[in-house]
């Protein structure tokens, strides 16, 4: 995700319609009704309510302008070096130091105005210094309506401006205009960046992702670069400059070798030289385009002498903080061929570039003063053998049953599989598959029993007794004889009872 979002900031309205927006606000969330009968005390209530509403108001909309725009100073170095390429620093800074001076401006005047309010002695004296305050407000923040104006039209620009995160993964496209960078951005990403045969088409920054080794990396595709000096590279041009000084990427420089862009070789080389610093400490591709036009043994002696100068030169560059790719960085590694138009060679200089990049962030890492810290958390766990029996591989009978078909030059048995047997066993509706052949028990025998295991090997059927009947019987027996002899004991206390009773009687 990008580290900064510029499409959230709300919209700056000019001095007049923001003048509206306050005054209606106030209008429609406060009492309206004031009468000369009411007391002084509740008179000067109502308008102070409405001075310090007023006020609140200018502070929150205020507040929130100045909180939506960056902070040149609390930014990366990219974007706030973009701000001044494309905005002016000064002027930049400048009018949000006029707004925040206009919101100290108005807090200060609704302080004095509530203060005077406190010893309004009439209700014509307490509206006039209500209209008072309000007005000077107004009046203050017309005069901030060009600061307004310049803030929205920035806020337009950097709204439209590509979400660039200048900490992941990047590869940056540098070069002559018309060398092929937005083609080549085509082919890398999904973005559809503007491909035209005529000079600077790409006026300002685009990015792209693609994926690589399952990581996200960004493309950024820079306008075209000429061969003068730094002051008097247009903003175009600077945004170029601001991308390669300030975002760690793997930078790609591409060289039209064709001509056709309207630079020659030699025009072409002097430009890579003179933009050479902006390469330290940065992984770096010289990609000779084009060659699908003209090929590399089509080159004269000189140009070819130019070639190799620069691809000597981006491995001497990379070879202070890249490492070495696929077991060293061999001669002309950093010099790649391709065509944008046939694609031949794209994804061999992007699979160089990515694996340059990967490489030279794992060595910043290493070298970095925190690398100290996790190696003395980590430990490397060393197995030993604990004796002296040897574990080989297991390979399951089937899987060693078709190697040894195999290598005998036999085919090995495929298994039927469920709809081979429902067609030879009748077909759908007839076929009644065989659930039970798929039970894993300790004895494959078990499967088909009537009554299968459910315990031990055993099941239902080994814990019926075969005298359960005869058992039975006897039980039934024993009950009823004990309910007799109950009934007997019943009959006999109830005739004593009845005894006892006739004998009382008499």
């Amino acid at each position: 995700m990008p580290a900064y979002n510029f499409k959230s900031m709300q919209v700056v309205p000019p001095a007049k319609d923001f003048i509206d927006i306050v005054l209606s606000k106030t209008q429609r969330q406060t009492p309206t009704v004031v009468h000369n009968g009411w007391a002084i005390q509740r008179i000067r209530q109502f308008y102070m309510r409405k001075v310090k509403f007023t006020a609140q108001n200018w502070n929150e909309k205020l507040t929130q302008i100045l909180d939506d725009f960056p902070k040149v100073e609390d930014i990366h170095p990219f974007y706030s070096d973009l701000l001044n390429v494309l905005y002016d620093k000064d002027h930049y800074k400048l009018a949000l130091g006029q707004l925040n001076t206009a919101r100290n401006l108005i807090d200060k005047l609704s302080q004095d105005y509530v203060r005077l309010l406190k010893y309004g002695d009439s209700l014509y004296r307490c509206k006039e210094l209500k209209r008072a305050a309000l007005g000077r407000m107004c009046t203050l923040m017309k005069g901030q309506d060009a600061s307004l104006k310049y803030l929205e039209q920035v806020r337009q620009h950097m709204s439209r401006l590509p979400g660039i995160d200048p900490n992941a993964r990047s590869l940056l496209l540098c070069g002559y205009p018309n060398v092929g960078k937005s083609s080549m951005m085509n082919i890398l990403t999904r973005a559809d960046v503007e491909v035209q045969p005529y000079a600077f088409t790409t006026k300002s920054l685009y990015v792209g992702h693609m994926d690589y080794r399952y990581m996200r990396w960004q493309v950024l595709d820079t306008p075209g670069i000429l061969d003068r000096p730094l002051e008097e590279r247009n903003t175009i041009e600077m945004q170029s400059i601001t991308a390669l000084a300030h975002l760690r990427c793997a930078v790609l420089y591409l060289v039209d070798i064709s001509e056709q862009c309207g630079y020659s070789l030699a025009q072409q080389a002097a430009l890579f030289h003179s933009i050479k610093p902006l390469f330290a400490n940065k992984p770096l591709l010289v990609l000779v385009n084009k060659t699908d036009v003209r090929p590399l043994e089509a080159l004269s002696p000189e140009e070819a002498a130019l070639l190799q100068g620069m691809g000597d030169e981006a491995r001497r560059i990379s070879s202070g903080g890249a490492a070495a790719v696929d077991g060293g960085d061999a001669e002309g590694s950093a010099l790649l061929t391709m065509s944008t138009l046939t694609e031949e060679g794209v994804m061999a200089a992007k699979q160089a570039a990515c694996d340059r990049l990967l490489n030279f962030r794992v060595e910043l890492k290493v070298a970095g003063k925190r690398i100290a810290d996790v190696l003395n958390r980590m430990h490397v766990a060393l197995p030993k053998h604990r004796d002296a029996s040897l574990r080989p591989p297991v390979i399951p009978a089937s899987v060693a049953a078709a190697r040894a078909a195999a290598a005998a030059g036999q085919a090995a048995a495929k298994r039927k599989l469920e709809v081979q047997l429902q067609e030879e066993g009748g077909g759908a509706g007839v076929y009644s598959a065989d659930l039970r052949k798929h039970y894993d028990l300790k004895d494959p025998a078990w499967r088909y029993d009537i009554m299968p295991e459910v315990l031990d090997g055993h099941n239902i059927a080994d814990f019926i007794d075969p005298d359960i009947d005869a058992k039975l019987a006897e039980l039934e027996r024993e009950e009823a004889q004990l309910e007799a002899q109950h009934q007997e004991q019943v009959r006999r206390r109830e005739g004593g009872c009845l005894i006892a009773a006739a004998s009382s009687g008499v």
